[in-house]
């Protein structure tokens, strides 16, 4: 039988594990909108903000929080040449060019992470006042994964102040909805490109960085977690802050649930799932449909 404790301690998981997943999707769901380009690369982002953290940490003894925002940094100057050099040129390439193009980048960017660091899954030794349980009064949990909960509620309400309440955040949703009818109004839509294009990729490799003790790092990392990566973006809908955040929190509980209790088809479950919801609805749960 489930107690009410059980419950609260797979719902934390579940909640925790979504948070992780919307940081690093959020920023693929805003440069999908906006630049209506299919980055399946995105997840590499991720997984070299993790090894960012991994390594500053065990070579460099940087702090476990400082060595965050390390990666948030160097992944995102990273990108914008990226960007400029290599998915330029492509924005206005057909889908099956762009899916080719990314998902190379993905097994390039996964060989030279094996070839530099291993194969082998990156341990990351949390610092002392995150290690234990917390007591919140109803129970006790992990603090690492309430320090997640907290950033990632945190990050969720910056960005969402970001793009509802500030000009740049004016444009980019402008953007999104009708990118002619932006330029002709005088915004500089391919300095948002790489604006958000390096947000987006900051993001994620925070996120990743954020999330390595829980989910695991390795170089097969940007390939095992894709898939989820897309069902959040798709159902969240693209370029939706808010709808990114609450489908990666339904997906983070179910895939924590289903995992425990349906260890060898929970999986299955939520694809079949994310197919039967798309049919119905294509712009995704959370998403503006069309008009």
């Amino acid at each position: 039988m489930i107690n009410g404790v059980d419950v609260i301690g797979m719902l934390l998981g579940g909640l925790a594990a979504g948070m992780v997943l919307f940081i690093v999707s959020v920023g693929l769901s805003v440069t999908m909108g906006l630049m209506g380009f299919a980055n399946l690369a995105h997840g590499s982002f991720a997984m070299l903000g993790g090894y960012v953290v991994v390594l500053s940490m065990n070579h460099w003894g940087i702090g476990y929080l400082p060595a965050l925002l390390l990666a948030f940094v160097l992944v995102a100057l990273v990108s914008i040449p990226a960007e400029r050099l290599l998915y330029r040129r492509l924005y206005r390439a057909a889908e099956l060019d762009q899916v080719l193009f990314t998902i190379g980048l993905v097994f390039a960017l996964s060989a030279i992470v094996m070839i530099v660091v291993g194969p082998e899954n990156q341990q990351i030794v949390l610092p002392t006042y995150l290690q234990g349980q917390l007591d919140i009064g109803i129970t006790k949990y992990r603090t690492y994964s309430l320090l997640i909960l907290v950033v990632g509620c945190i990050i969720a309400f910056l960005l969402w102040l970001a793009f509802e309440r500030t000009l740049v955040g004016a444009q980019i949703r402008a953007a999104v909805d009708n990118r002619r009818m932006a330029e002709s109004v005088g915004i500089n839509v391919d300095r948002l490109f790489t604006m958000t294009f390096a947000l987006g990729s900051g993001m994620a490799a925070f996120g990743g960085g954020l999330g390595a003790e829980f989910l695991g790092l390795d170089p097969q990392y940007a390939l095992k977690y894709l898939v989820f990566f897309l069902i959040v973006v798709a159902v969240g809908g693209l370029g939706r802050v808010t709808g990114v955040f609450y489908a990666a929190l339904i997906l983070g509980v179910m895939d924590f649930v289903l995992k425990k209790y349906i260890p060898k088809g929970g999986t299955l479950f939520i694809y079949l799932l994310a197919i039967m919801l798309l049919l119905w609805r294509p712009q995704g749960l959370f998403g503006r449909s069309a008009k």
